[in-house]
């Protein structure tokens, strides 16, 4: 199978591989990652994971532990500049550079502690994401785009709200959406923007709104014809809705058909 395939077979598992949707996601972006890459650097995430102490009790002692290794003698955290990179979005890169987004350095610390046994979890706050270790009511929470430092009580969203740990389809969703954020910005990277939508379309739920999302671009890039025929597809589906929004979809879709000519 194709690693889309791939992509596609796991999401839809019922127990989803973070990593390995990671590996997958990142191959559309680097047609250089092949099996053996992949490969490679899930045994990198398991050398990491046997690189932390036996015996660790607690979520502080894991907390602790997996910092001082990953954030400490490792080097993983980010900087501002890891915005602008598509490749503080892809698995294997953050693993080579050590740099990335939070939610790709917490996937990093979120599967080296897997491995070793801590109870950990990640958690998704609006513009930020970060990890948490033992039950989610004790609060311990690291931020690996700061290299592991302890949030404590941390920002409102912590001290307030119930914490409720992120699920791998979800992660792989946010991160497939900070991908589409980026190429949105970067015209010439529409086809980046197309192969996200591809993949957030393929898992199991997702917003019905990435079709239309996904008709715009097609029209946008001058795929024309199939663009229309998806739009029209759009329009069906949001005829038992909003009628009035459907036949504005429709007449996008004939405005699209025009621009063949």
């Amino acid at each position: 199978m194709s690693f889309r395939e791939e992509f596609a077979e796991e999401a839809r598992s019922e127990r989803p591989d973070l990593a390995l949707l990671c590996l997958y996601l990142a191959a559309e972006a680097d047609p250089a990652l092949d099996q053996r890459a992949v490969d490679e650097a899930q045994m990198e995430l398991d050398r990491l994971a046997g690189a932390l102490p036996y015996g660790l009790r607690g979520a502080r002692e894991w907390a602790a532990a997996v910092t001082e290794l990953l954030g400490g003698r490792m080097g993983f955290h980010g900087t501002p500049a890891d915005y602008g990179r598509l490749s503080s979005s892809l698995l294997h890169e953050v693993l080579r550079r050590r740099r990335g987004l939070p939610i790709l350095l917490s996937v990093v610390w979120l599967e080296v502690a897997r491995r070793a046994g801590a109870p950990v979890y990640g958690l998704g706050l609006p513009g930020h994401f970060v990890v948490g270790f033992g039950d989610p009511e004790e609060r311990i929470t690291v931020d690996p785009f700061a290299g592991g430092a302890s949030l404590g009580a941390g920002p409102a969203e912590l001290a307030s709200e119930p914490l409720v740990p992120a699920r791998t389809r979800d992660i792989v969703l946010r991160i497939l959406n900070n991908i589409r954020a980026w190429a949105a910005t970067r015209p010439e990277q529409s086809g980046v923007a197309l192969w996200a939508l591809d993949l957030a379309l393929l898992m199991p739920s997702h917003p019905a709104a990435l079709r239309y999302e996904r008709a715009r671009l097609l029209v946008d890039r001058g795929a024309y014809t199939e663009g229309a025929l998806e739009l029209d597809a759009y329009a069906a589906v949001v005829d038992a809705i909003d009628v009035d929004a459907a036949a504005d979809i429709r007449a996008q879709a004939q405005a699209a058909r025009a621009l063949r000519n």
